[in-house]
């Protein structure tokens, strides 16, 4: 068997389907309780979370507050803070898992691979030597930390340095 983990944080029924009907992006914007809420910034434009089915320690999507399907219907200012947002995160992240590489991105379409039709970027935290040897023998990766973990640490060091446009 390949690819997965060997704890998935109850991924089985996001994968079958057991979801709520809706963008599930725009109920975590709404703070529906039908979602877990991860978010560890938000503003006006924009919502940081960790990812609840993450990569790694301190995988985070990035999504606009208004429910858009292509990169190419944000505004100037949505632009503007986004990049102003992302050049935060990773030093909150630096600060926060250490990383030593960064994985950034969209998958914009489902025959790119987006499972969320919301657009949304990823931030993926890397690692020199990942491969381990659950990957090797067992075609697995291991999840180091529970992502409300992460989330809660990544909460705590956004309150001691809060996101500014200007700032940035």
């Amino acid at each position: 068997m390949q690819g997965g983990y060997f704890l998935s944080f109850d991924k089985m029924s996001y994968v079958q389907g057991k979801r709520p009907a809706g963008c599930i992006l725009c109920m975590v914007r709404d703070r529906n309780p039908e979602v877990v809420d991860l978010s560890i910034h938000r503003d006006e434009l924009f919502i940081a979370a960790v990812n609840l089915y993450p990569y790694n320690p301190g995988h985070l999507m990035v999504f606009p507050s208004r429910h858009l399907e292509d990169v190419r219907e944000y505004t100037q200012e949505e632009e503007r803070r986004l990049c102003a947002l992302q050049r935060w995160l990773l030093g909150l992240l630096d600060a926060t898992v250490c990383a030593q590489g960064y994985n950034i991105g969209y998958n914009m379409g489902g025959a790119a691979g987006a499972s969320i039709d919301h657009i949304h970027m990823h931030i993926i935290p890397r690692y020199p030597r990942e491969t381990g040897i659950a990957d090797i023998i067992a075609g697995r990766r291991v999840l180091v930390e529970d992502p409300r973990e992460t989330t809660r640490r990544l909460r705590e060091a956004a309150a001691q340095a809060p996101f500014s446009i200007s700032s940035t």
